[in-house]
């Protein structure tokens, strides 16, 4: 919801701020192609391909950055919708238009906060949208970057912040939706209105201001009534009142309106709010002493946990439930299990919400969690395989981060040996002539030195061709590209090169891509399999198999290793945009 919402949000900021029409324009025809197709198709993808070509070579950045923007809107996972965002922000950049600048960066701050739920990086991204919008004429704009300020700062446990930001913005979409506007405009600025409402409501529970949240719930669900277009809201609205309910023991009203919120944020894939969703029907479903049903429910929250690796922190109580519950049934194998997954949530809301993790209650905190297991321990013999196990797996854990820092520490190694001879030149292939004291004695086979001389030149321009790219290049092909045969090109490169043609064939490729990955931060963003059919190499293993030979180094660690040291030195501005 929150995607499309701000899709539409873009293309009118977008009309608005630069008056473009596109209604018989070239770009209007293609885009024509692939506006229909449902968001996540990645079936839009080649004719939106077709759209940025179009604005690239004709350097129409803005565009450029529709292009970009769509790209996102359809890509289907998160890895790809964040490369586009980022080719947004450099086409952006390239236009000089403030509010385009502003604009992408929200997008990418949206991707971190819906898609990766990585709320410091989103918060980093308004931030900078906030920069280049702070003296725009455009409210809309600002308001929209207002917002998701907001929310990130209530995620992160800020309610008394978070809370002043959303006033403002209901202030401004209120006023928006009482003026004269298009329809359009009107039903965008209602979402805002909504959406505001709703994080408010939030914020207010939060704070335990549970009157004020009330009455935003009803005034909220007024709004919505029964319109379709609002469906999530009425979801979010509906959440938020089954949560309230169950604070004031309406257990029965609670469950209603719980499970009637489930469909529609379902249907939006905010895997968060549906965590909560099930959270508070198990809490509600135990209430009613229907302890079976609970569990069930406290389960799926694990199994969104197990998939997303993302839990908030008022969904910790969850796996306290959970092992309360095993504790009773005496079944000291899933205890053990919900207690480990336990301290993978106080792991993530640790990193994730520093502002409130000192907050939480922690009934299941380190002490208590090794009293348990002493008291196990005396009443059944399962008492020791449970605190061997745990044992074990902290032993094991150890371990593991002592092999993983030496592991890394040794990639570090490699890695730095390798910049090194980078930075020297030294993995190119030298280019090795014939000295004039070589005699037809010394050869293996004996050669005209006209002959070698004149292969060493053709070599040579093949390699400053960078002619080894070719796809399914053998000795016999090259041969009758150099207008020889196989037998005297094996020769040269065996008596010249130091190498047999494989070998040398390999080197030049790997070298070649090498050198790219180092010197272009475009070629770090592509998979293995681009990498390989970059340099000429068929297949993904071949590639690997032969850039760790060649390099002491596997490719995925070296490009890891390339962007951790450019992040720290801060140059990505300093290399070519997609």
């Amino acid at each position: 919801m929150i995607k499309k919402l701000f899709l539409i949000i873009f293309i009118i900021i977008f009309k608005l701020s630069f008056g473009q029409k596109e209604v018989y324009s070239e770009y209007y025809k293609l885009r024509k192609n692939y506006e229909k197709i449902e968001e996540g198709n990645s079936k839009a993808l080649p004719y939106i391909k077709h759209y940025i070509n179009k604005a690239k070579a004709e350097k129409n950045y803005e565009k450029l950055v529709q292009g970009y923007k769509d790209g996102i809107f359809y890509s289907n996972t998160k890895e790809e919708k964040l490369k586009y965002a980022d080719s947004m922000i450099n086409a952006a950049k390239l236009s000089q238009n403030k509010d385009l600048i502003s604009a992408a960066y929200i997008d990418k701050g949206v991707i971190y906060y819906y898609n990766y739920k990585k709320f410091q990086p989103a918060l980093n991204e308004y931030l900078k949208a906030f920069e280049y919008s702070k003296n725009s004429d455009n409210n809309f704009l600002k308001y929209q970057n207002l917002y998701h300020i907001g929310v990130v700062k209530s995620y992160l446990g800020y309610y008394d912040e978070a809370s002043k930001i959303f006033k403002n913005c209901i202030d401004y979409y209120n006023l928006q939706i009482q003026s004269p506007l298009h329809p359009n405009e009107i039903y965008n600025n209602k979402k805002g209105y909504l959406n505001s409402l709703h994080q408010l409501i939030i914020c207010y529970r939060n704070l335990n201001n549970l009157p004020k949240a009330d009455s935003l719930i009803e005034k909220g669900l007024t709004e919505v009534s029964n319109n379709p277009d609002y469906a999530q809201e009425k979801g979010y609205f509906l959440l938020n009142k089954g949560i309230l309910e169950y604070k004031k023991d309406l257990y029965q009203d609670a469950i209603y309106n719980l499970n009637q919120s489930l469909l529609p944020i379902q249907k939006s894939g905010d895997f968060a709010w549906l965590s909560v969703d099930y959270f508070y029907i198990g809490k509600t479903l135990m209430s009613l002493k229907n302890n079976n049903e609970a569990i069930s429910n406290f389960k799926k929250v694990d199994s969104i946990f197990q998939k997303n690796h993302f839990i908030l922190p008022e969904l910790r109580e969850n796996y306290e439930f959970l092992i309360n519950h095993y504790k009773k049934e005496k079944d000291p194998a899933k205890q053990l299990y919900y207690t480990s997954q336990l301290l993978k949530a106080d792991s993530i809301i640790s990193k994730d919400f520093i502002y409130l993790s000192p907050k939480i209650h922690k009934e299941y905190d380190t002490k208590t969690l090794l009293d348990e297991k002493n008291k196990l321990q005396k009443k059944n013999s399962w008492g020791t395989f449970i605190i061997v196990t745990l044992i074990f797996f902290v032993i094991a854990l150890i371990l593991l981060l002592v092999l993983r820092y030496r592991k890394e520490k040794n990639i570090q190694q490699r890695y730095n040996a390798l910049e090194e001879k980078l930075r020297d030149h030294q993995t190119e292939i030298k280019q090795i002539k014939v000295s004039e004291k070589n005699t037809t004695e010394e050869k293996k086979t004996p050669l005209d030195e006209a002959i070698v001389e004149d292969l060493l030149k053709k070599l040579k321009t093949f390699e400053d061709k960078n002619g080894f790219t070719q796809k399914g290049l053998t000795i016999n092909k090259l041969a009758s590209q150099l207008g020889t045969n196989s037998k005297y090109l094996s020769q040269v490169i065996n008596d010249c090169k130091g190498s047999n043609f494989n070998k040398y064939l390999s080197e030049l490729r790997i070298n070649y891509i090498t050198k790219l990955l180092f010197e272009n931060k475009e070629y770090l963003k592509y998979n293995i399999e681009t990498l390989a059919k970059e340099c000429g190499i068929a297949s993904r293993q071949n590639f690997s198999d032969l850039f760790t030979e060649i390099n002491n180094i596997r490719p995925t660690d070296f490009i890891r290793k390339r962007k951790q040291e450019l992040e720290n030195k801060g140059d990505f501005t300093k290399l070519n945009p997609i």
